[in-house]
């Protein structure tokens, strides 16, 4: 550990340089308009990788690249580690909120704010960088960086057939750790789905005094509906919603701690009204049950000033957070029905259907778990916690899959880095902590 500490901090500043240049590609997938800077990042990755002595190639997906890296030669009788995360980023809006400019990385109080420092630049970056530690590699190693986690992973799922994926061990570095000083590996998460429902009542926005009392609001129409999704003690009505869904044992309460308390959640984020089942620990609600969130709503005029229209149509986006034995399609065409069901007469509701993703969960005794739980222990000198993850990082359950490998998540970031909002953050001690446990786990595999 002596020798890897020495060698980051006299690494520092060019990794520092290196990772700024990395946050300053505006690599949203999501957005079209960004394609370029995409493809701009992706070639930069490859590059880095290439230049860390491996194997690179630059695989074109239908949507975006996917950098491909392989060590080589070929360590017979080694394990195979994959080590997966995405280049790409969320949008950065609203824009106003930033106090800096998201893809001008700025230091302030410690912390690098840019889209994209922890999520997932930052993480991934960290696991690029520890190649260059080492002369020889003591393992094989793989990577599978992608542009598109966060538009689905449309791109890499339809590449995933044959052999170049193929590893005994799959590493997600995407992960948050258990508290600022305490590390964690993550054995599982929580699949997703998502879709937009639209619903329609006339051909075109109306004139609220002449057709108020006429025609029926498609506002207050979907608002009817989306309140049928729940019954009074927040339980999903979507018939055969939680088909296949266990209960948590005793031993794996155990086995994953929770994390935060409802006080943690209102002094960290300003949560005082608290969702979920009635009935059920924070614990439960986050990781071992499924959830079915309403993400927007929107219909008519919501800028400033007012405008009395009664809306053409309007829309709800929704997601689910699903556990295991849960098929992510079966469900999101379960609450289409439901929904259709609840249309009143005379309306249209046309629903599509988005990405989806299986849960995956780990045994917690792989010698990858293992190795990653002893190394950050090591960097950190605190007991490594075993976590589950109540989000999701949709490609795992695929590609591990795929891999035919047993998929292990790691990360040193925090709910506090503002992730997916504005400001999001990350910090070099962190990064460093990622670095050496990166190097280490791979020392011990």
């Amino acid at each position: 550990m002596d020798a890897a500490r020495k060698w980051a901090e006299s690494h520092r500043q060019k990794h520092q340089d290196d990772y700024f240049e990395f946050l300053r590609f505006r690599s949203i997938s999501t957005d079209p308009a960004y394609k370029s800077d995409v493809d701009a990042c992706a070639r930069w990755v490859q590059k880095y990788l290439a230049d860390s002595g491996l194997h690179t190639e630059l695989l074109q997906t239908p949507v975006h690249p996917v950098v491909y890296a392989e060590s080589r030669p070929h360590l017979p009788g080694k394990p195979t580690v994959l080590i997966y995360g995405h280049y790409d980023v969320q949008p950065v809006d609203p824009l106003e909120l930033w106090t800096s400019d998201p893809f001008k990385p700025t230091i302030r109080d410690g912390k690098v704010f840019a889209r994209g420092a922890v999520d997932d630049k930052g993480q991934i970056f960290y696991a690029m960088a520890a190649m260059r530690y080492f002369r020889t590699l003591p393992i094989n190693i793989k990577f599978c960086i992608e542009g598109e986690e966060e538009a689905a992973s449309v791109g890499l799922s339809k590449i995933l057939d044959g052999q170049k994926f193929k590893a005994d061990y799959l590493l997600v570095v995407d992960y948050d750790s258990y508290d600022e000083q305490t590390p964690a590996i993550n054995l599982g998460a929580r699949g997703i789905l998502s879709l937009e429902a639209v619903l329609t009542g006339s051909k075109g926005d109306l004139h609220s005094g002449l057709y108020g009392g006429i025609a029926y609001n498609p506002n207050r129409a979907l608002v009817e509906m989306l309140s049928k999704l729940y019954d009074s003690n927040g339980r999903v009505m979507v018939d055969g919603f939680y088909d296949g869904v266990t209960e948590p044992t005793a031993e794996e309460k155990k086995a994953y701690p929770e994390r935060m308390q409802k006080a943690d959640y209102t002094r960290q984020v300003g949560i005082e009204a608290f969702g979920g089942e009635k009935g059920r620990s924070l614990q439960e609600a986050n990781v071992f049950r499924p959830v079915l969130e309403i993400n927007g709503i929107s219909g008519g005029y919501a800028g400033p000033g007012f405008k009395t229209v009664i809306p053409a149509k309007a829309v709800a986006k929704i997601s689910c957070r699903l556990v295991p034995n849960q098929d992510p399609g079966k469900i999101a065409r379960q609450i289409e029905t439901f929904l259709q069901k609840h249309v009143p007469a005379g309306m249209h509701l046309h629903v599509e259907h988005h990405s989806g993703a299986p849960a995956f969960r780990s045994k917690p005794d792989s010698k990858l778990a293992e190795a990653v739980a002893s190394a950050s222990s090591e960097v950190m000198g605190r007991p490594c916690q075993r976590v589950l993850s109540g989000a999701s990082v949709p490609i795992t359950a695929p590609l591990a899959k795929a891999a035919g490998a047993e998929a292990v998540g790691m990360g040193y970031g925090l709910p506090t880095d503002q992730i997916h909002a504005p400001n999001e953050h990350f910090d070099m001690t962190r990064f460093e902590r990622g670095l050496l446990t990166v190097i280490k786990t791979l020392e011990r595999m």
